[in-house]
């Protein structure tokens, strides 16, 4: 079994309590571009709904309250809730935090959702094949028990990967959808160049997300129009939506504070959180039918170039 073949998407970890700089994106900006306090006004939050998040673990901070269901550790088989690195609790911050500790600034774009969290990199963003296949099995057997919805996957595949890793990685992702789950993934940091998304964000069925805003990332540790592109080798259009994944402001594992993170990490749960107050609104909503409504609903712009996608999501016009 080959070690190390996957790494976190997102720029090295950055604490707030040492910059200067505005973040960018802070969250409630991104709420505010992509309409989300439209939903939260409504008394849709994502509340009921469970994302899982598949990631370097989680931090107990204040913004997750009493919403962390479980936590499952894959690489040290510790049991107490932990994250060594600190992308995880960033993650999970923008999909669920409350905004507590910051009046509600930094909340995420589904406040009170649910956390089904599997730790399945290291403290250096490194895990390997069968941790992480291991963690979608995982997710699929707790699907009814947790009401599992969504499962997030900002991490990926290395290029030095094997074709049968690649593989089975499509085919667990492919699984996790078939059973009912929406299954949102990063479309890695390796563009601008065609067919650069990474695996598992290649996979047809499942919703790919990239970067709206990549042209910043000169600026910000990563190389500019970093957001993979697609189409894939099978001329699928990917990624299929694109949210702001640049100097976004989002939990941290230290101090009960905040941080700022970029990548296409940060992007693609903007869109699970999103999508767990569409889950909310309509309940019996398929994955099929979930990707269907986003196709239909989605609103390109003019600050992503020529890239194909299908657009940027709004919840005014999502719910």
């Amino acid at each position: 079994m080959r070690k190390n073949v996957y790494c976190r998407f997102g720029t090295p970890e950055v604490y707030a309590h040492k910059l200067k700089e505005k973040a960018f994106y802070a969250m409630d900006q991104v709420r505010k571009k992509l309409k989300a306090d439209y939903a939260h006004r409504k008394g849709i939050t994502g509340r009921g709904v469970t994302v899982a998040v598949m990631d370097t673990g989680i931090a107990v901070h204040p913004d997750f309250d009493n919403r962390i269901l479980k936590f499952t550790d894959f690489t040290q088989g510790r049991t107490r809730i932990y994250d060594d690195n600190g992308h995880g609790t960033h993650v999970a911050g923008i999909i669920a935090g409350s905004g507590k500790m910051s009046h509600g600034i930094y909340m995420g774009m589904a406040p009170e959702s649910n956390l089904f969290v599997t730790k399945v990199l290291d403290r250096k963003g490194n895990g390997n094949t069968y941790q992480v296949l291991k963690a979608i099995d995982h997710v699929i057997e707790n699907k009814e028990k947790y009401n599992i919805r969504i499962l997030n996957i900002s991490v990926g595949m290395l290029p030095t990967a094997d074709e049968e890793e690649k593989k089975n990685l499509m085919q667990a992702v492919e699984r996790a959808w078939k059973s009912g789950i929406v299954v949102v993934a990063a479309a890695g940091n390796n563009g601008p160049m065609k067919n650069s998304v990474t695996i598992p964000g290649q996979c047809r069925s499942i919703i790919t997300v990239g970067s709206i805003d990549d042209y910043m990332g000169q600026k910000k540790g990563l190389k500019k129009g970093y957001s993979g592109r697609g189409p894939t080798e099978c001329c699928v259009v990917k990624p299929e939506i694109l949210a702001p994944g640049t100097s976004v402001k989002s939990c941290s594992l230290r101090g009960n504070a905040y941080e700022i993170k970029s990548g296409t990490s940060m992007s693609a749960p903007v869109i699970s959180g999103a999508l767990a107050l569409l889950l909310q609104k309509y309940p019996a909503m398929t994955p099929a039918e979930v990707k269907l409504r986003l196709y239909e609903r989605a609103v390109k712009l003019e600050e992503a170039g020529g890239r194909n996608y299908w657009g940027v999501v709004y919840l005014n016009r999502l719910l």
